[in-house]
């Protein structure tokens, strides 16, 4: 099982995101995703940090300069991964990585009290 440590980053990130209401809840992950194209695309133009921007943590064991070495993506609701969502598209459980697991629910808790202010 790979080693998971939060990206402190991405969680200020999404948090940024969350306060500033940049976000979008109405569209489906699966069509909000970008294709492997695109997300290659972004990597060619900003390197691996715009990657990694959109996923809750990394592998420390993945080789650097890898897409293998970041997982849990965020970018819909549910994030994938969190008690809403037990698993994300990648087959990656949460449930054995409990601080992963609770940044995802804490970013659902801030989105929610957003959502209802």
């Amino acid at each position: 099982m790979p080693t998971y440590r939060v990206s402190e980053a991405a969680v200020a990130r999404a948090e940024r995101l969350i306060d500033d209401g940049g976000y979008d809840d109405h569209t489906a992950w699966s069509d909000a995703a970008p294709d492997a194209v695109a997300a290659n695309a972004s990597i060619d133009s900003a390197a691996f940090d715009a990657f990694a921007a959109w996923h809750l943590a990394e592998d420390a064991d993945a080789s650097e300069g890898t897409k293998g070495r970041y997982a849990f993506p965020y970018g819909a609701r549910p994030i994938a991964g969190s008690h809403r969502e037990p698993a994300s598209g990648g087959g990656q459980w949460v449930l054995p990585h409990d601080a992963i697991e609770k940044v995802a629910d804490d970013l659902l808790r801030r989105l929610d009290a957003h959502r209802e202010s």
